[in-house]
């Protein structure tokens, strides 16, 4: 379990005991940010996609993975960022794509789907993803560098046309795509997804991102491009 440090809030200097919570590694090791019990805590004032995450190692695998950054709410009302040790082994991270105002372990909402999403993209090797410009039927579409992930929250199974406008949209942009659903896939959208060369993953309530065909399991050892799913 992680140790915990006392927090003091600069607003209305109320101290309030703080652990990091434990997310598990791809390894399947827990993992909690260190936290530096000497540095002050700083309130938010303002959401920045650059300050919400920090990469921390793996002392089982040594493998980094970006982590929320750690922070506790105060009584008066004011959220307080809680300063990760840069010593163990973490450090700043690139920008994240989408953080919802929670961070529960399971999806509950929509932005938990996304964030589920864009973190898998990110073990994938992506580190720009972000909220593309573009608005899909439904859903959201994330963007990085040569890559465009429609994330379906809702309990709509996708079908064969949102495949297909994903993969014209991503062929648009010159760049490769994937799909991301909590409610699965029609047997038609597997088929085009097979013949387009779409990774497609169902995200369980956990919010592990499960292949459902071989483009997406070929993704499993791979960071970007995505070989033979480049457009």
């Amino acid at each position: 379990m992680p140790e915990s440090v006392s927090v003091r809030c600069p607003v209305c200097l109320r101290a309030h005991q703080y652990a990091a919570p434990v997310h598990p590694c791809s390894c399947g090791a827990p993992v909690a940010p260190p936290l530096d019990p000497h540095a002050p805590a700083t309130p938010v004032t303002h959401r920045s996609w650059d300050d919400e995450w920090v990469t921390v190692r793996c002392s089982a695998c040594d493998r980094p993975a970006p982590w929320p950054h750690p922070e506790v709410g105060c009584s008066c009302g004011t959220m307080l960022r809680v300063p990760v040790a840069e010593a163990d082994g973490s450090r700043d991270a690139p920008p994240a794509p989408a953080r919802p105002p929670v961070r529960p372990a399971v999806v509950r909402t929509a932005r938990d789907t996304v964030l589920a999403a864009a973190r898998h993209l990110r073990r994938l090797g992506h580190r720009d993803v972000r909220r593309a410009d573009i608005r899909p039927p439904s859903g959201i579409l994330l963007s990085a560098p040569a890559l465009l992930a429609w994330v379906e929250p809702t309990a709509r199974p996708a079908d064969a046309r949102d495949v297909e406008y994903l993969w014209l949209t991503a062929l648009a942009q010159s760049c490769a795509c994937v799909h991301f659903t909590l409610a699965g896939y029609t047997d038609e959208a597997r088929t085009r997804a097979g013949a387009l060369g779409v990774p497609l993953f169902v995200l369980d309530p956990a919010g592990t991102p499960r292949p459902v065909n071989e483009h997406a399991d070929a993704l499993g050892g791979q960071g970007p491009p995505f070989g033979s799913d480049r457009l």
